[in-house]
């Protein structure tokens, strides 16, 4: 039987330990144990697992814009991989202040502050698979090398350029070597202020962050 602590885990061994505990427990088990419901409709689901692990494993940053573990300064990320192995998607990392970006350089920014240690949990997400039959995998805890941030950064401060500049519609899924910027929204009416080249603030769609599955491919090999 799954004991699960409902204090913070103190260090990183803990939260290994924690990661052992549920790793190869189908959906279902582990929401038996945490005493969960897996919602009947797929719409639903969506997110219900990350939820669920951030349960498991006692993350403490709700829904603040600091790392899932905030005093250990670690992010979590669960990562659905498909039936080559391989992950099924890009995965974000954090919503960009597009007002403010420019207040920032990469050591400063949440983007930073999210991918300096990370803890990835990979989650079958073959959609060959009935949900409740998927598996929790074998966590990983990461930092990047030396290399892997230079490119990071380079990135990162090329789109916070473009971003502060105005010249949003610019920025494209083709664009950065690791980063992407997409937009980040429920729907189409979901819209916040930005700026455009003359400096004046204006509607468009959120954007966010996140990782190419290339790249996030590297880190789980």
């Amino acid at each position: 039987m799954v004991v699960f602590m409902q204090n913070p885990p103190a260090n990183e061994s803990e939260i290994l330990s924690r990661c052992q505990a549920i790793e190869g427990l189908t959906f279902a088990q582990l929401a038996m144990a945490l005493g969960l419901s897996i919602p009947k409709h797929s719409l639903q689901r969506k997110g219900w697992v990350g939820q669920a692990i951030e349960f498991a494993l006692g993350t403490t940053a709700g829904c603040k814009s600091t790392p899932d573990f905030d005093a250990l300064g670690i992010e979590l990320k669960t990562i659905p991989i498909n039936q080559l192995g391989n992950p099924a998607e890009s995965t974000f990392i954090t919503s960009i202040p597009l007002l403010t970006i420019q207040q920032h350089v990469w050591q400063t920014s949440t983007c930073y502050a999210k991918l300096k240690r990370v803890l990835w949990v990979p989650i079958e997400g073959d959609q060959q698979i009935a949900f409740a039959h998927r598996r929790v995998g074998h966590a990983i805890l990461w930092s990047p090398t030396v290399e892997q941030e230079e490119i990071l950064a380079q990135d990162w401060s090329e789109f916070a350029q473009l971003i502060s500049l105005g010249r949003l519609a610019e920025i494209d899924a083709s664009m950065g070597e690791y980063l992407q910027v997409r937009p980040k929204a429920a729907n189409a009416k979901s819209l916040c202020f930005g700026l455009d080249e003359e400096g004046n603030k204006i509607l468009t769609m959120p954007r966010g962050f996140y990782l190419r599955s290339r790249f996030t491919a590297m880190i789980l090999k």
